[in-house]
């Protein structure tokens, strides 16, 4: 174990030196990946349409090519499913990461090129670690286990060699195998496809580990411990692994989440690493455990570009570079990567919390928010007035939606939430006030259309039993993963569907 750790700990120091260096010179590292990027891929089917030979410039790179959405590309991906080489990418993808990063039913199969999987994904893992041992010296976490709870997901094939499943399976099936040997539980549960059955399978497996570590979305990874907890018959997680010191958590808000993590771990302090990752690559890490952002990773063969929330409106929206963005605006994310995406608006949004170094944090989705009366309501105003209202009213809320109750001749417009409660606050009225004021308080939109009821009237919330949303999900058959519930929508399809599956179960 100390040969381990002395190895480890010059890569840190090799990692940490490299990531200093494209915090120090971020335009340049950019620059020159984006070209590398043209380069190499100038000879695909992609590259020589748009005529990747003959770009000179970023201003060329802009001009050649459309921004791109999943439609745009998918006749591409399509090709590459099919076992075609050079598409958008040199030489052959054999596996494409299955995206539902909402309840909808249309899956994406987002192409996951051997240089993406070892470039951003893996170095990405390893720089989670290097980053936290830089903050934590001491850290004991190669004593024990990690865990990793990735999605309800197997490995399907398209042809002969080409296959598809969560991003999350495709790590776990090609991770090296001294990463194989640290973690837990082994592939045979990790890849089972019906996640209730893997869930017991886990909690059975991994509660006689020693888990120093757990990395997982943190609404699954909650359900798991719970499971765990039933199972060991123990009131904190720290009583099964007293050794847990980290939790690394990605693709959903960890605010709604940290009061039930924390009153889970009893009174032993554990760390947690944000992290921003997707199907598409992985885009920040959080590089100071004190801050409430992430550093913007630049050198995983990943070129980006923002856009404002209202060029997107237009036909050729303009984006900008790193040089020109501004500290707490709100940008579309835009990315170019090493797995054949080229211009893709990923659908985040995201704000820049410093541009020296450039940290970020996610903002929302450019389809998750609510602008049925002009009041721009994003998901990071709904998280943060859920969290400010759990705190006067001394509860925890698990899950929730909200959409629009839209204007008729005879009524005003409002705001309809389905609110699911860990801890229920002792009344639910002065919990919708108090959610009420915070989006006052954090939306000057929101405040002037409620303003003396003229345009909004107050929330109209609906408290729903623990479990709710979980059943929902489970009717649809979207358990596990990277599945959601979606936070917010501007039109009323989710929460009707919801409302809609909550009478039927009275029934």
């Amino acid at each position: 174990m100390e040969l381990l750790n002395s190895i480890f700990s010059w890569i840190i120091k090799k990692r940490i030196h490299q990531i200093e260096l494209f915090k120090k010179y971020p335009l340049e590292v950019q620059n020159e990946l984006v070209f590398k990027l043209i380069d190499e891929s100038k000879n695909t089917k992609w590259g020589k349409k748009f005529k990747y030979k003959k770009i000179q410039s970023l201003k060329d790179f802009k001009k050649n090519i459309p921004i791109s959405d999943y439609e745009t590309l998918k006749p591409w991906i399509i090709q590459m499913k099919q076992g075609k080489k050079d598409i958008l990418w040199p030489g052959e993808v054999k596996w494409f990461a299955k995206s539902s990063g909402t309840t909808s039913d249309k899956s994406k199969f987002i192409p996951v090129s051997k240089d993406s999987l070892e470039d951003c994904h893996y170095k990405a893992g390893k720089d989670m670690l290097s980053i936290y041992y830089n903050q934590r010296p001491d850290s004991k976490l190669f004593n024990g286990k990690s865990l990793v709870v990735g999605g309800s997901s197997q490995i399907n094939q398209f042809s002969s060699d080409s296959y598809y499943g969560d991003l999350s399976a495709i790590i776990i099936k090609n991770l090296p195998f001294w990463v194989e040997y640290r973690r837990t539980p082994d592939k045979s549960i990790a890849l089972m496809s019906e996640w209730e059955q893997k869930i017991e399978k886990m909690a059975q497996v991994t509660s006689q580990e020693d888990v120093t570590n757990i990395a997982g979305v943190p609404s699954w990874t909650l359900v798991l411990i719970k499971k765990i907890l039933d199972i060991t018959g123990k009131e904190y997680i720290t009583d099964v692994w007293p050794n847990l010191e980290l939790f690394m958590h990605g693709g959903v808000s960890f605010t709604p989440y940290k009061d039930q993590y924390e009153a889970l771990s009893g009174k032993k302090t554990i760390d947690y690493l944000e992290t921003y990752n997707a199907s598409e690559g992985f885009f920040g890490i959080q590089d100071d455990l004190n801050l409430d952002s992430m550093l913007l990773m630049l050198d995983y063969g990943v070129y980006y570009e923002f856009a404002p929330l209202d060029e997107l409106e237009k036909d050729h929206p303009e984006t900008l570079g790193l040089d020109e963005v501004e500290v707490d605006k709100n940008y579309a994310l835009i990315i170019s990567t090493n797995g054949g995406l080229w211009r893709y608006l990923i659908g985040d949004t995201i704000t820049f919390t410093s541009t020296d170094p450039f940290r970020i944090k996610v903002t929302g989705r450019i389809k998750h928010f609510i602008n049925a009366f002009g009041e721009e309501l994003i998901i990071d105003n709904a998280e943060k007035a859920i969290q400010i209202a759990c705190e006067k009213t001394n509860s925890r809320v698990s899950d929730y939606t909200a959409a629009p109750v839209y204007m008729t001749n005879e009524d005003r417009g409002a705001h309809e939430w389905i609110i699911e409660f860990e801890k229920q606050p002792e009344n639910p009225g002065f919990f919708s006030e108090m959610l009420d004021n915070a989006l006052k308080s954090l939306n000057s939109d929101y405040e002037a259309k409620r303003y003396k009821d003229l345009a909004l009237k107050p929330p109209v919330i609906q408290f729903v039993k623990k479990g709710t949303f979980y059943a929902w999900l489970k009717s649809k058959g979207k358990l596990g993963g990277q599945h959601k519930v979606p936070r917010l929508s501007n039109n009323r399809k989710h929460v009707d569907a919801i409302k809609k599956f909550i009478d039927q179960s009275k029934n």
